[in-house]
């Protein structure tokens, strides 16, 4: 772990221009940014870098092997990064995106490095309820940017940026401060890769109500 603390950046609502293009200028030369999410601060990285996703797994504490999180700009983004969509994912995306619901689908072969998706044919991608978590996606190479949480591995995920720069700050080149994360429950992930949705994690969005939806 490094000894030098992580640049904070203030952001607000993510209008702010300036902090959009510092979090992007990190991303591009392999840089971990902590940014806020609808639900807790999250750790982005270029997914198609394989050292920038070696250096999420390196802040975390966590041996690769596991799987990280996907955000997208907008569906259209997270479309591109699926091998396939099913009439069941775009229902979904439709109904509970922009927000903090997670779909599985299968990963476009070359769309990220095997690091993200640890080797399995699917991939996990949102497009988050968070204007700045959007900006910043929006902004960055592909549209897309991992969003593990930002702590380390098996401790409790934080809300606030001065709480990431005192777990993380030495393994992180950038922190955008949009202020405090709302918590609770992080997104919920269901797997859309068969003919029936299935729940991964429950959370802010319950399962009943996706499957009331499809219904």
């Amino acid at each position: 772990m490094s000894d030098r603390p992580a640049r904070t950046i203030a952001a607000g609502d993510g209008t702010d221009g300036v902090a959009v293009a510092a979090a992007v200028a990190v991303l591009a030369r392999g840089g971990v940014i902590a940014f806020p999410t609808e639900t807790f601060y999250g750790l982005g990285a270029d997914p198609v870098r394989e050292d920038a996703v070696a250096a999420i797994f390196a802040a975390k504490g966590r041996s690769a092997g596991e799987a990280l999180p996907l955000i997208a700009a907008d569906a259209a983004a997270a479309r591109a990064v699926a091998a396939s969509w099913s009439p069941i994912a775009e229902q979904l995306a439709g109904a509970f995106w922009p927000g903090p619901l997670t779909l599985v689908v299968p990963v476009r072969p070359g769309a990220v490095v095997t690091g993200v998706t640890a080797g399995r044919d699917t991939v996990a991608v949102r497009v988050p309820g968070h204007p700045l978590a959007r900006a910043l996606a929006g902004a960055a190479p592909g549209r897309l940017l991992t969003a593990t949480s930002a702590n380390r591995s098996g401790s409790p995920a934080l809300a606030t940026a001065d709480a990431v720069e005192r777990a993380i700050g030495g393994h992180v080149s950038l922190i955008v401060d949009g202020g405090p994360s709302p918590g609770g429950l992080a997104s919920t992930i269901v797997d859309v890769t068969g003919a029936s949705p299935r729940l991964i994690r429950e959370g802010p969005v319950a399962f009943d109500r996706v499957l009331e939806f499809l219904r």
